[in-house]
């Protein structure tokens, strides 16, 4: 192994080319950035998170990316649903019930490996570096501020790339947060999730087809039922460890098999064709980190919040604090000011996004909360639940939570998501 220092200096370094990684570059390359984006892997590569809710739509938009996205041959979604342990399945949400059928009113199922590998190479036409098979080995740092990365290539070798600003978009793995002692488990959402992939299974007809359906089973678990192109279904189950372990069951196949009876609907859509044969089993599903900055660092996306995955909002969140931070960060770099404290409107906004969303998860999983009993009584909330739903979290949802709060409990926002600087300033 041989260590190098390099003399090349950038405006913006980017760990991790995922969602959140490429769409900041993207952003940050547009604006005549100098930018350079890290990824330990070789694009394409697997990813799990198939599904894009409607306000997708506004990031992608953004990107240049929906004249693509329309010519390609992602499986199209305008609907969710919600099936019962017995089978019995709600009336699709429809969002051109809701909203603009030209825009937001249909979403995409897509194969992350190819989505992704899309974004990445728009960061490069626009401009962007990338470095793949490299892995940054640690955060360079020079009186408390970072000033880059050490990165170590595939045959080993160290060197250094510095930079004015480092973005960590490392998504769960969450490079910084983890390193510097920020990160934080939520007090309750902590599942576990076993899926694979069918293919040939059954789907629904028409305009259904591309539906995402989210399938309950006992004690507030769930499968997600995702249609992708090529006949290929997403699906996964998601539950409490302690219930989906039960019996010393640690096999995920076997789990997984012995899930599919309790939720009629999904037993009979995989009745028909069968598992590509790899499962997949992960945990620890909701966490954030304390600060979204600190001097020289900025927090990025899953690296910053990553939340239990019902609802299909982690892309949509990817990619929309991915543009925002990039937009952020230039604006930092035209007033010569990327203190953490400019980044307080950045972590404000990202915050109300993930807790707008996490107060509805948290209901969700409330054995005495359902969507049909809260619109019953108070039929108004349709629209705001739908809307939250749909990823238009930027806002203010007080009183829909007044309205949840009468059926099942919600969480006060958790105190995280500020720049550093700013909390320490105060507390002083």
């Amino acid at each position: 192994m041989t260590s190098t220092s390099s003399s090349e200096k950038y405006d913006v370094v980017i760990i991790g080319g995922g969602p959140s990684g490429a769409s900041a570059a993207s952003i940050l390359a547009e604006h005549g950035r100098r930018v350079l984006v890290i990824d330990r892997d070789k694009l394409p590569r697997y990813h799990v998170g198939e599904s894009f809710i409607p306000f997708t739509y506004q990031p992608l938009e953004r990107l240049g990316l929906i004249p693509r996205l329309k010519k390609s041959h992602f499986m199209k979604k305008y609907s969710v649903s919600f099936v019962q342990p017995d089978g019995k399945r709600s009336q699709p949400f429809y969002f051109f019930n809701r909203y603009d059928r030209e825009t937001i009113a249909q979403s995409w199922q897509v194969l992350r490996s190819e989505f992704d590998e899309m974004l990445l190479n728009n960061a490069r036409e626009k401009g962007a570096e990338v470095l793949e098979e490299t892995t940054v080995t640690r955060l360079l740092k020079e009186d408390g501020v970072v000033v880059g990365v050490e990165i170590k290539d595939k045959d080993g070798n160290l060197s250094e790339r510095r930079a004015t600003i480092t973005l960590d978009c490392s998504g769960k793995e969450a490079f910084a947060a983890v390193r510097e002692g920020w990160r934080k488990r939520d007090p309750y959402l902590n599942k576990v999730a076993v899926w694979t992939y069918y293919k040939g299974s059954k789907r629904e007809p028409g305009i259904d087809e591309g539906a995402t359906t989210v399938a309950m089973i006992p004690n507030k678990g769930w499968f997600w039922h995702i249609p992708m192109h090529n006949d290929m279904v997403s699906v996964g189950v998601v539950a409490e460890g302690k219930y989906l372990g039960r019996d010393s069951v640690r096999d995920p196949q076997a789990i997984f098999e012995r899930e599919i009876p309790e939720n009629k609907w999904i037993e009979d859509h995989l009745s028909q064709g069968q598992s590509t044969g790899q499962y997949w089993i992960t945990s620890e599903y909701s966490f954030h980190a304390s600060y979204c900055a600190s001097p020289g660092l900025l927090l990025v996306g899953d690296a910053l919040a990553f939340l239990d995955p019902v609802f299909s909002s982690g892309v949509m969140l990817a990619l929309k604090t991915g543009v925002m931070a990039g937009d952020e960060v230039n604006r930092g770099l035209e007033s010569g000011d990327l203190s953490p404290a400019h980044f307080t409107e950045y972590g404000a906004a990202i915050r109300l996004s993930v807790e707008n969303m996490r107060k509805l998860v948290y209901a969700f999983y409330d054995p005495n909360f359902s969507f049909k009993d809260v619109i019953k009584r108070y039929p108004e909330a349709a629209g705001a639940i739908t809307d939250c739903l749909s990823g238009d979290v930027n806002r203010d949802f007080s009183q829909l939570w007044e309205w949840v709060r009468e059926f099942a409990p919600i969480p006060d926002d958790l105190p995280y998501g500020m720049p550093m600087e700013s909390e320490l300033t105060a507390a002083s």
